[in-house]
């Protein structure tokens, strides 16, 4: 008999543990729950915050790019209105915040806006990265590869005939002559407006054999200029 009662009760106690434990699950799957959700609502927020921001950008919007040598100072074109956009948008959101300048050739350009750089580990795949999307090109034949110009890196012809813009990357001239042929082949939307001295720093750095800076070179933040 006693054996019976010592029986119940563990089989009573087990039962209790199991509702109290399903209990506490069901707790943690509501609180995870609601945490999502007030995420998802925040991420809202946030994004309609950036679009009307964007709406209300000037014509020709001015940032700050802060970088670990500098600031640059650019100016984005009214007439690339797609990529216009698209810059301001993911500086808005912080996107380029941490991101390397991943390919530097000193007398060419200054490269940056790949997401994986902000990874070590991926540096065999740096200048892959970006959104999951192109942009239509923008050719406009007064803007041309002159000095400080900001233009939108892509893919080679053989797999992208239209000429489309990375979704994030992007490159500053840093010597005209030798840019000038990218002229018509890849879109420029915006200029450099102060800090060509530190485009010409970030171009003298030390490299690898594969461009990339063998100190790293970063962008701080992308900030609308005050």
């Amino acid at each position: 008999m006693k054996r019976l009662l010592t029986l119940t009760l563990c089989c009573l106690g087990a039962a209790a543990l199991l509702v109290s434990c399903g209990g506490n699950a069901a707790k943690k799957a509501d609180k995870a729950s609601a945490q999502a959700a007030a995420d998802s609502v925040a991420a809202a927020e946030q994004t309609q915050r950036t679009m009307d921001k964007i709406a209300n950008l000037p014509a020709e919007p001015v940032f700050d790019i802060i970088t670990s040598m500098g600031v640059i100072k650019i100016k984005l074109y009214a007439d690339t209105p797609k990529h216009r956009e698209n810059f301001a948008k993911l500086a808005l959101e912080k996107y380029y915040d941490g991101i390397l300048f991943h390919r530097v050739i000193d007398g060419f350009m200054i490269q940056a806006g790949d997401p994986l750089t902000k990874d070590a580990n991926n540096k065999p795949r740096f200048g892959t990265g970006g959104p999951d999307y192109t942009i239509p090109a923008e050719f406009v034949a007064e803007h041309n590869h002159k000095k400080g110009a900001l233009a939108a890196a892509r893919r080679g012809d053989a797999v992208n005939p239209y000429k489309e813009s990375s979704g994030s990357q992007f490159y500053i001239v840093q010597d005209a002559r030798n840019c000038a042929q990218l002229d018509g082949e890849y879109t420029v939307f915006g200029e450099t407006i102060e800090g060509l001295d530190v485009i010409d720093k970030i171009a003298a750095v030390e490299t690898d054999r594969r461009d990339c800076p063998v100190q790293d070179v970063k962008i701080i933040t992308i900030k609308l200029a005050e």
